[in-house]
């Protein structure tokens, strides 16, 4: 579907990637706010709406990805467990 104002058209793809931006957007923001938050009650609230971005990001994200707008592959196994050793030892480190 397109919707044109102005001489401007935006396809339903344009309007699914600037949602996926917007979250991502937004996920920058909260990543940034949370830490910085003083308030346990805010911080609560920072962080859930935090995961409630999370949430609708992957939402756009899979929609996009089944429509063949956001084209993903799986990552090898290999891959994956070296990533998991990498961020393990990461946070041992860190811990």
């Amino acid at each position: 579907m397109n919707d044109c104002a102005n001489g401007s058209c935006f396809t339903d793809q344009d309007r699914m990637e600037d949602l996926l931006a917007q979250e991502k957007y937004l996920i920058d923001g909260y990543s940034t706010f949370i830490p910085e938050a003083s308030c346990p009650e805010l911080r609560q609230v920072l962080t859930e709406n935090l995961n409630g971005c999370f949430n609708n990001q992957y939402t756009v994200f899979d929609k996009m990805s089944q429509l063949g707008w956001y084209p993903a592959k799986d990552a090898p196994q290999a891959e994956i467990d070296e990533a998991k050793q990498k961020f393990s030892q990461l946070k041992q480190q860190l811990g």
